[in-house]
């Protein structure tokens, strides 16, 4: 289904630390804070999940968790993974429109990027494919690795966006709805509406960035690298004041989440399970907050919660909400490595002209 990979990536403290990294040469050792931020990361994101894994699973009957897998219809997870395979590259599609304001990618680069990326950040820790989709982008063209990464990020920011929008214009049409989910719309509606703000804003701001830099006391040659940095975020930021990158990258993402709901519904009807439009919106825009938080590789604990919290309400079982989301996030391992293995073994083939090529963000 492709489900748990497909997901925006909300920026944590881990991916809002990326940045750092592209201030230092490539292949530079870590400094002794980050490794220790990095250790920190786990212990929190370990014991998050531990935490969340214990609500998720306390008087579970994993019989019937097992009995639901079991009867599961193989056809309709099979469309499931083909319509998760199209939204892939539709995403594919909607990043190269970012990129292309500044470059000239083909679509075949940038899927394979992307899918290196999402494989990245399926098994490695701290969200290390957006950095592997960026250097494979910035090695394959023109574009500063800085600009690369806002693109990526940015996109998973408007995703995140999108999500709330769209759940809390399908909360108007459910009655009765459950009290912490109409609560925690408003909430997050007001906070969409800040992060769809700071993108119209920020990218006006270069003269307001330029003259705090110029106060920041660093060496000069630091203050000529946060210059270009601040250029290049505001330039990733400023693709999308085309309205016609614009109008483009929001059909795309309304084509793309209207792909993932549907593919809830076939991968929930593979197990029987009555999953309505609504529900999968709520359950997608859920697990794509849930993803925001510190977590081990492949969200495990925070995915399983999220499926509970969201579909129990709604009349399915405790076990088979579990058994669900464990199919959802098996296949979708299986469809991210089938998709992102070629993009993988070619950026390690890739990585030595990266890191010989000096930092130009």
């Amino acid at each position: 289904m492709g489900l748990a990979q497909s997901l925006p990536a909300g920026p944590d403290s881990r991916t809002c630390a990326l940045p750092e990294v592209l201030l230092t040469a490539d292949g530079a050792a870590p400094e002794p804070g980050a490794v220790r931020r990095s250790a920190w990361s786990w212990v929190f994101a370990g014991a998050l999940a531990a935490v969340l894994l214990y609500l998720s699973l306390r008087g579970v009957d994993w019989r019937q968790v097992w009995a639901v897998m079991e009867g599961a219809r193989w056809r309709y997870l099979a469309i499931a993974c083909l319509v998760s395979s199209v939204s892939y590259f539709l995403r594919a599609v909607r990043w190269r429109i970012l990129l292309n304001a500044e470059g000239h990618l083909s679509i075949g680069t940038t899927f394979a990027a992307n899918m290196a990326g999402y494989l990245g950040n399926s098994l490695l820790p701290a969200r290390a494919g957006e950095l592997i989709r960026t250097f494979i982008i910035s090695s394959r063209s023109s574009l500063s690795k800085t600009y690369v990464l806002t693109t990526a990020l940015a996109e998973r920011m408007t995703d995140a966006i999108a999500l709330v929008l769209w759940s809390s214009v399908v909360l108007l049409g459910i009655h009765p709805k459950p009290r912490w989910l109409e609560d925690a719309s408003r909430a997050t509606t007001l906070i969409a509406a800040a992060g769809a703000l700071a993108i119209v804003i920020l990218p006006h701001t270069g003269s307001l960035c330029d003259t705090i830099i110029a106060r920041i006391p660093v060496s000069a040659a630091m203050r000529g690298r946060l210059l270009r940095l601040a250029d290049q975020i505001l330039s990733g930021l400023r693709a999308f004041h085309d309205i016609r990158r614009l109008a483009g990258f929001v059909l795309l993402t309304v084509a793309i989440w209207g792909l993932d709901a549907g593919g809830v519904m076939i991968g929930a009807r593979a197990l029987r399970l009555n999953v309505t439009f609504p529900m999968a919106a709520l359950l997608i825009c859920g697990l794509g907050l849930g993803s925001a938080l510190p977590s081990t590789p492949g969200y495990v604990g925070i995915f399983q919660f999220v499926a509970v919290t969201v579909l129990v309400p709604f009349g399915i079982p405790r076990d088979s909400a579990l058994a669900f989301i464990l199919v959802a996030q098996a296949l979708g391992y299986v469809v991210v490595l089938v998709l992102g293995l070629p993009g993988v073994m070619q950026y390690r083939g890739w990585r030595s002209t990266v890191r010989s090529t000096p930092a130009s963000g």
